[in-house]
């Protein structure tokens, strides 16, 4: 399942969900968390749950999306085309890693393949990450990384399950935001 998939109101505040593939086993340090430690990311898949709750600029969604689908260098995700399309914006002209997803999305072995959105202006990341990892093919991977503003938290999530889990992914997410209303 690749693309763009949008639940909830309308608007360019939100939180989203990346998936992202893993096409070959790489070693990544996430910036300085865990001081800068590596860590070993098997193939497969995995998410990242993020917000946005800017009304303009960089912190939109539309905004905040195509800057992870960009690359500080070499080429630029998959999905990049079909997020300009979706939300009529030109991607960044240089990126700075920043959150701890970035330094995995700049490798060539992980590509961007979808994004969920989630449009809503209440913050709900923290609550849809826990949500997540009550799943049984969801698990924290590592432990704490994307959610420094989340003790106890993760943000970083792999998932090992069947392409059916993919395909009923956006309906479970709208059913989580209108029991969460």
């Amino acid at each position: 399942m690749k693309g763009v998939f949008c639940v909830g109101g309308a608007g360019v505040q939100g939180a989203y969900v990346l998936r992202i593939v893993v096409c070959a086993p790489v070693q990544v340090a996430l910036g300085r968390f865990r001081g800068g430690r590596l860590f070993s990311f098997p193939a497969g898949e995995y998410l990242y749950v993020g917000s946005a709750r800017g009304l303009r600029g960089g912190s939109t969604l539309g905004r905040r999306l195509l800057r992870h689908a960009s690359r500080a260098a070499g080429a630029p995700h998959s999905l990049r085309p079909t997020l300009q399309a979706f939300f009529g914006l030109e991607p960044p002209h240089s990126k700075t890693l920043r959150w701890h997803v970035d330094y995995l999305l700049e490798t060539s072995q992980a590509d961007l393949q979808a994004a969920f959105l989630l449009r809503r202006p209440q913050p709900v990341e923290r609550a849809l990450a826990r949500f997540l990892m009550q799943d049984p093919r969801v698990t924290a991977f590592p432990r704490g990384a994307g959610a420094s503003d989340d003790p106890g938290g993760t943000h970083l999530l792999r998932v090992e399950a069947a392409p059916g889990w993919w395909s009923g992914f956006p309906a479970r997410l709208g059913r989580w935001l209108n029991a969460s209303a």
